[in-house]
This record gives structure tokens, C-alpha cells and sequence, in this order.
């Protein structure tokens, strides 16, 4: 588990890019705005737990310097007496909060079991066309991938050495006031001796960021704000756990002469008005080439007509919609002498008035 990867910041982030990373991805991921979703729960805990450790200068170092770090089961504190020398006294005193903390601690210690890997979330945004044919687009992510040298595990096998950490004795003691406690140690597992060691490619964590190209197939008829998934293409799990999803929200961009109505095209038709009152067959343009419309005698502005099978792909089974285009009645600007003499006449033969029909 890499904490920096996690928030989502540099290892040299500061304290104030810490938190507001942190109060970003809580919002997010909270469980009470994911009430029943075990995954958010289980990521909220990771970026809770990145946080307290990062947010701490003295966690932080100790997390820096030796990595990930498990913490020991309660159960695995042992207690063996009382030692009243002085440097027990003076140097390994410390308060029964301290001790009941040890004891505590084994809710929020780091698992040692592989975990799954986060999801990963991207956008894209394809021009309209798209949405005719479907497409296949390159979409670039930076994602933690599972480690080549130690293949996800962390650690490569090497000569067997005396733990650093218990001085091979295979036990950590500590003390808290003149009350002497021991556990096995966590490094060597309680055998006293090395035989793994941590890959130095990955530090340990069997993940590492790589930028790869993925590509995305976008299904004819695809909606803008679509949400598709990529199964195991998110982020590695860390010690070979299994790979997250990436998710890739589509933007469709607008087209400038059709409005989109589900699977229906809607276009606004300009007609002039001799058109309408005697009718006329108009070249419509459609996605895919140019249909002839049929405009009746005495069509009224604002009227629709359909063209069947001319509108979008549905993402279901791929039938088509249809491309519903509504008449604008469109005056001539300037009319001259003649033109307005023709008029004044056809309003003396249809006197009737319009308002009242």
C-alpha cells in the first residue's frame, strides 16, 4: 500500500496539499455518502489511514525511511514482568495510554494480505460523429502497475541473514514504565533470520507507476456522460492483489445543426413562405447523406415532420431513431414594390383572420 499513491500527491507533497487531498477524496468515498457500498468503505479506510500517517512529521519519516510497516496483533503482546533497572526507567517509560494504544491499534493496523487495487477514473471527449458508427479511441493513464522485478510480492529471495530489527532472537521486547512486554517481531516473522528481501524496484510495495495507452471501444449510439468500465485496468493491488477497474466518462460535444432527443435528431428546417403556402420537396442534410422532404400546401411554422430510420443507433440492439425536423417560416427581408402589391392582394382574397381560426 503506497500512501502518496493513494492521496494522489508527490512524496515531497507539503502538509497542506496532504490535507486538502485528503478532504477531497473523503468527500468522495465517505461512507455516509456511500451508504451499503463495502468497496468505498474499504478506500475511505485506506485514505484515512494515509492521512493519519502522512499528516504525522514523525510517521511520516519512520514511513519514508522503512516503508510500510504491519502493526502486531494484541493478542501477540506478551507480558513478562517488571524491570526496575534505570535505563529501562529512563529510556523506555511511557504512559499506560501508550500501552492500551498498542493494544487498540489492531483495528487500524496495515493488512499483510494482498488487497485489491483502487479504481481509477478518466474522461474523454469525442466529437459527435462518433455516436453514429461508434469509434475506437487511445486514452493515456498513469496507473500503479504490478511490479516486473519481484512480480507483485514485494520481496526477492536472497541469502539467508541475521533481522536486523531482534538482533535475531525472533522477539521485539518493549517497556512500558517498569512493565516489560515481548512480541515476535514483525520483520522476520519471529524466526530471527532474513531470507527475502525487499525489491529495490518497486521499494517493497509490489506496485509502480506506469503510463500506458489503453484503448477504449465507444459503442455506436453512445449518450455524453456515459460511464464506461474497463474491468482490471485501474490500479495494481498491492503484494499481488487483484487489479481495479478504470472507469472513462464520455463527453459528446454538440452538434451545430442537430439537437439530440434520446435516439431521435431534431433540426430546424427555414422554409420560405411560398413554400409553405404551395408546398414544396426540400434536400434535407441528415448524418448520413441528404433525404428529400416532402413539405405539404399550407404547412404552419412550427411543424413537425419525420423521417423514419434517420436519427441515432440505440446502444441496446442498434436501431435506429428517427430525424424529426420542425419548419421555420422565414419572411423575405426586403420586399419590393411588386412583392408588396402581391401581398396586399392575397390578404384582400383570404381576408379571414387569422386569430380568430
Amino acid at each position: 500500500m503506497d500512501f502518496y499513491v493513494i492521496l494522489g500527491i508527490e512524496r515531497d507533497a507539503p502538509l497542506v496539499e496532504i490535507k486538502r487531498a485528503y478532504r477531497r477524496l473523503a468527500r468522495r468515498f465517505h461512507p455516509d455518502i456511500n451508504p451499503g457500498d463495502q468497496q468505498a468503505a474499504h478506500t475511505f479506510r485506506q485514505i484515512a489511514q494515509a492521512y493519519e500517517t502522512l499528516s504525522d512529521p514523525d510517521r511520516r519519516r519512520h514511513y519514508d525511511t522503512l516503508g510500510y510497516q504491519p502493526e502486531p496483533d494484541a493478542a501477540s503482546l506478551g507480558f513478562e514482568g517488571f524491570d526496575f533497572s534505570a535505563s529501562v526507567h529512563a529510556n523506555m517509560q511511557s504512559t499506560f495510554g501508550d500501552l492500551f494504544a498498542d493494544v487498540l491499534r489492531r483495528e487500524s493496523a496495515q493488512p499483510t494480505a494482498p488487497e485489491r487495487g483502487a479504481d481509477l477514473y478518466a474522461t474523454m471527449t469525442v466529437p459527435f460523429d462518433v455516436v453514429l458508427h461508434g469509434a475506437e479511441r487511445q486514452l493515456t493513464v498513469t496507473r500503479q502497475a504490478r511490479c516486473f522485478t519481484c512480480a507483485g510480492s514485494g520481496t526477492l529471495h536472497g541469502a539467508e541473514s541475521v533481522c536486523v530489527a531482534c538482533q535475531g532472537s525472533g522477539v521485539l521486547r518493549s517497556a512500558r514504565g517498569h512493565m516489560v512486554f515481548s512480541r515476535p517481531c514483525v520483520r522476520c516473522h519471529g524466526t530471527g533470520v532474513i531470507r527475502v528481501e525487499r525489491c529495490t524496484t518497486c521499494g517493497g510495495r509490489g506496485v509502480h507507476a506506469r503510463t500506458e495507452t489503453i484503448s477504449v471501444r465507444l459503442p455506436a449510439g453512445i449518450a455524453d456522460g456515459t460511464r464506461l468500465r474497463l474491468a482490471d485496468q485501474g490500479h495494481a493491488g498491492a503484494l499481488g492483489g487483484t487489479v481495479g477497474d478504470l472507469y472513462v466518462i464520455v463527453h459528446v460535444e454538440p452538434h451545430a445543426r442537430f439537437r439530440r432527443d434520446g435516439g431521435d435528431l431534431v433540426l430546424a428546417l427555414p422554409i420560405a413562405v411560398h413554400e409553405a403556402a404551395l408546398g414544396a420537396r426540400i434536400d434535407v442534410a441528415t448524418l448520413d447523406g441528404t433525404a428529400r422532404l416532402r413539405v405539404p400546401p399550407g404547412t404552419q411554422s412550427g411543424q413537425r415532420f419525420r423521417l423514419r430510420g434517420r436519427g441515432l443507433p440505440s446502444v441496446r440492439d442498434g436501431r435506429r431513431g428517427d430525424l424529426v425536423v420542425e419548419v421555420r417560416l422565414m419572411l423575405p427581408r426586403v420586399l419590393d414594390e411588386r412583392s408588396k402589391q402581391l401581398l396586399r392582394e392575397f390578404g384582400e382574397i383570404n381576408g379571414e383572420s387569422v386569430r380568430e381560426m
